[in-house]
């Protein structure tokens, strides 16, 4: 029986699971929403396992990292990993619509099974399902709640735009590109999400 280690890494969308057989990453599981993923009593707590996923997660919120070098040993139905692997084509900072992901895997009638595949990636982020909208351009569901996928294409979008010198914080994006006002309010200086406290920063 393989033994699954995890770790938990807090992250500007709240504390993420970590887990896998030490050599791969099997899980990354949000800390609420449909998706949310707590550690099994059996598992190993080992966080020198993860070294190499949390640096690569750091270097992604920080905007220093756009493509994950990683080993990934996600589990799923033949049908699910080919809706998995087309995901990472996706490039960093765009969005492709179901329909197109459909079309991607030879599929372009299966919109709704490609959704539910979408749905179920056990390693959101840096499988980026996040970056799969609705044909009308509406950003659906998402595993680790709505106010995360915005938060994550926010990310994404203003590295892209202030690619050649200084952009806007996510904070910005979201209330002037967007309009949005979520839930939570954003640190200006680090992009992180205040839990309903705008003195204290959830990841100072």
């Amino acid at each position: 029986m393989t033994t699954t280690y995890y770790t938990y890494y807090n992250s500007p969308i709240g504390k993420l699971l970590l887990a896998g057989d030490g050599d791969s990453l099997a899980v990354l599981g949000f800390p609420g929403g449909k998706m949310q993923r707590r550690h099994e009593p059996h598992w190993i707590e080992d966080e020198a396992a993860f070294k190499q996923v949390t640096a690569q997660l750091a270097a992604y919120f920080k905007g220093e990292l756009q493509v994950f070098d990683l080993v990934l040993a996600p589990r799923g139905t033949d049908f699910q990993m080919s809706v998995w692997q087309a995901l990472q084509e996706i490039p960093y900072g765009t969005t492709w619509s179901y329909g197109e992901l459909a079309r991607r895997i030879g599929k372009p009638k299966a919109s709704r099974a490609v959704g539910a595949a979408n749905g179920r990636n056990p390693i959101p982020v840096i499988i980026p399902c996040h970056r799969v909208i609705g044909g009308s351009g509406k950003l659906t569901g998402f595993g680790g709640g709505l106010e995360t996928k915005q938060f994550l294409l926010g990310h994404e979008r203003v590295r892209i735009q202030g690619a050649g010198g200084h952009h806007p914080t996510a904070a910005t994006y979201f209330n002037l590109t967007l309009g949005f006002q979520p839930p939570f309010v954003f640190c200006s200086g680090c992009d992180s999400r205040f839990c309903g406290n705008q003195n204290t920063c959830c990841n100072p």
